[in-house]
């Protein structure tokens, strides 16, 4: 029934199709779990980043059902990689996890949800275990997996709950590598590290029109993308204004994005420009959004979830990336996908809001982002793209 059930789904959606054969010593047998959860209750960026884990899983285990939990906004997410993921399951939040707030009535209902369905296989899949590690235990599967955080690292270190199966947190890697190593530890096949963002039909349609109605040929405008969730994340708007002015210059159309809560922000860009561009802040579903960073030259944004969507897409970028942590969340493809950072002491960082002048997000000049953005339109590897 789960297979029928993707089957049915995938018809919706365009996805190129996985042909890489896993690499020999990680070819392994499937597993046969018939159902299996895997816990990740975080953001946009954070779950295009764990697709190879899931393609892997899958993959290795074609029969079984596998149900996502994440937050509530990614049930859209488990639809759209109907291919990896048969169900899903809101998490309603718990202690220690700060992407929404704990309701300990709900929780004790949500535990109670899980332990019904008898799970053959929950993975944790969120982070280093020290929170979740205790939430996975209590899911009610007859096995678990994920990470545990090695003794002395962090003042929480060592201090995560035991899972059946469990490798050591790797620091200082990409996030999507932690991930497929421990898929690859568990038995599962290496698939690849390539992200991927499945159109549908709907999405594709919707945005010819938007292209047709604002005469948007493909490959003739870059995409601008100024929001981020945290303040902290954000290269200040004017400067985003200045670099869309140098490609205006060139030619080149203005299309700005994000979300209907940061339409103020998309405002003061637009506002700051010398020739009109189209601002689609919160005027497009995030499947529309990411069909026109799929027609444009260029994205330019901060370290957020639409990077990722750039690169499961293979759309050029440049990403300013303020306070977050580089070396875990920047696109592993540096031909097609520019990071630019500073590094002051205070980096990376949690904060919402810098309380140091936010040094990193200023130290990156227009000039910076202008000049990487000729070194890219001149390169063989972007005019091969």
């Amino acid at each position: 029934m789960a297979a029928a059930r993707r089957a049915s789904l995938q018809g919706a959606f365009s996805m190129t199709p996985d042909t890489v054969e896993p690499a020999g010593e990680a070819r392994r047998e499937p597993a046969g779990h018939a159902s299996i959860a895997v816990f990740r209750a975080l953001q946009l960026g954070d779950m295009l980043c764990a697709v190879p884990a899931l393609r892997a899983l899958r993959r290795g285990e074609p029969h079984a059902r596998i149900t996502l939990i994440g937050l509530p906004w990614a049930e859209q997410f488990a639809q759209r990689f109907a291919e990896y993921i048969d169900d899903f399951l809101p998490f309603p939040g718990a202690p220690g996890l700060a992407e929404q707030p704990a309701d300990a009535a709900r929780l004790a209902a949500f535990f109670e949800q899980c332990r019904a369905r008898r799970f053959d296989l929950a993975i944790q899949l969120h982070g280093s275990g020290t929170h979740t590690n205790r939430i996975v235990a209590q899911l009610g599967a007859a096995q678990t997996a994920g990470f545990m955080p090695a003794p002395g690292d962090g003042a929480a270190g060592g201090t995560a709950h035991p899972l059946d199966k469990t490798i050591p947190w790797p620091e200082s890697v990409p996030e999507i590598i932690r991930y497929t190593r421990l898929t690859q530890a568990l038995g599962y096949g290496d698939w690849g590290e390539h992200l991927a963002f499945p159109l549908t039909r709907l999405d594709h349609a919707a945005c010819r029109a938007l292209c047709e109605q604002h005469e948007l040929p493909s490959q003739q405008f870059a995409v601008f993308h100024p929001g981020a969730r945290m303040p902290s994340r954000r290269w200040p708007a004017q400067r985003f204004a200045s670099v869309a002015n140098w490609l205006s210059q060139r030619g080149i159309r203005i299309v700005v994005t994000g979300t209907a809560s940061e339409a103020t922000l998309a405002d003061e860009l637009a506002h700051r420009l010398d020739v009109p561009c189209v601002n689609l802040c919160g005027r497009t579903s995030l499947g529309v959004m990411a069909a026109l960073i799929g027609r444009s030259k260029v994205l330019v944004c901060n370290d957020t979830g639409v990077s990722h969507i750039a690169a499961a897409l293979r759309t050029p970028s440049v990403v300013i990336a303020c306070g977050s942590d580089v070396a875990r969340w920047a696109p592993l493809d540096r031909e097609r996908h520019h990071v630019l950072a500073n590094y002051p002491p205070c980096r990376p960082c949690m904060f919402d809001v810098c309380p140091y002048q936010h040094a990193c997000a200023t130290a990156i000049d227009v000039r910076d982002v202008t000049h990487q953005l000729e070194q890219m339109f001149e390169s063989e590897a972007y005019n091969a793209a």
